[in-house]
């Protein structure tokens, strides 16, 4: 059994990973949006999880990586790929393009309550007191954000963000709820190869045969820092996090994605945020960083 330093250690260097997460994940955002300005939803989901599996996958192979996964847990693996891949992935390029890319992100980050809430009904997670007030806070937070888009009627965006933060949500709930013991980088890996599959072949049946030529350059830019980074790089990441946190913890640590793909989208994408944006944007930030800078737990925390 480890000691408390190593523990401690470990927790510490999964936070680190986080912050990487955002920049990965935050980016992301701002490469999809680029990259829908000539790619339709499903063409860019295509390549972009196609160039994740890959990425992924060479990765293993050239580090002498096992990618083996553990007798029975296939199933698991295929069934995360659906709902934390293929799901996630075509319905936020959908939420994008329906929306404006800042409000998509805000939204699918409401992702740590739905997480969180099924973690106590499947794993019996508790809050304790530093994640409660976090966890209070992304409430209030996201409903400052949420509340002016449904003033106007439910547009799809909000549809199409919401189900992409419960299919992320449950994937990642659902492979602790099994107690999948599949290392991250091949957990990765195959659940990208899986999603990828789910996703071709609903390009084939709603759109035929992708198309990714004639491209812009910045278009084709686009489509590989979304492969190579914000789909192969971010889920190994992700992986990498959840197998050392607590998922609450995991889950709202997470939204620094939105804080930097917002602040990113207002740089690059010139969206402008309202002063309800800015409000909900900083109990975001302060729910984050109650979660990343409270001292490092020298106990596993308990169960209901």
């Amino acid at each position: 059994m480890p000691n408390a330093d190593t523990s401690a250690d470990v927790t510490g260097k999964a936070k680190l990973l986080v912050l990487l997460l955002a920049v990965a994940w935050g980016l992301n955002w701002i490469a999809a949006a680029v990259a829908l300005r000539e790619l339709s939803p499903w063409s860019l989901r295509v390549a972009g999880s196609g160039l994740g599996a890959v990425t992924l996958f060479t990765a293993a192979v050239l580090t002498g990586y096992s990618l083996k996964v553990p007798r029975g847990e296939a199933k698991h693996v295929m069934v995360a790929g659906f709902f934390n891949v293929a799901l996630f992935q075509v319905l936020s390029a959908f939420a994008q393009m329906n929306g404006a890319t800042s409000r998509a992100i805000i939204i699918t980050y409401s992702m740590p309550i739905w997480a969180t809430v099924l973690s106590r009904l499947m794993l019996g997670e508790r809050l304790g007191g530093i994640r409660t007030v976090a966890f209070l806070l992304c409430v209030v937070g996201l409903g400052i954000l949420v509340w002016p888009l449904f003033v106007g009627g439910f547009p799809p965006t909000v549809y199409y963000s919401l189900a992409c933060a419960f299919g992320w949500a449950f994937a990642t709930v659902y492979m602790k709820w099994v107690k999948a013991t599949v290392e991250p980088l091949a957990n990765a890996a195959w659940q990208l190869l899986f999603g990828f599959g789910f996703i071709a072949v609903g390009a084939f049946l709603f759109e035929g045969v992708p198309r990714f030529w004639p491209l812009h350059a910045e278009t084709t830019l686009a489509v590989l820092f979304v492969g190579l980074f914000g789909v192969g790089l971010a889920h190994f990441l992700w992986w990498a996090i959840v197998g050392k946190l607590p998922t609450t913890t995991a889950s709202i640590g997470a939204l620094l994605v939105p804080v930097v793909g917002v602040t990113a989208s207002t740089i690059f994408l010139h969206e402008r945020p309202t002063a309800p944006d800015i409000a909900g944007f900083v109990l975001i930030f302060v729910a984050a960083a109650c979660v990343l800078l409270q001292p490092n737990s020298r106990r596993p925390e308990p169960r209901a």
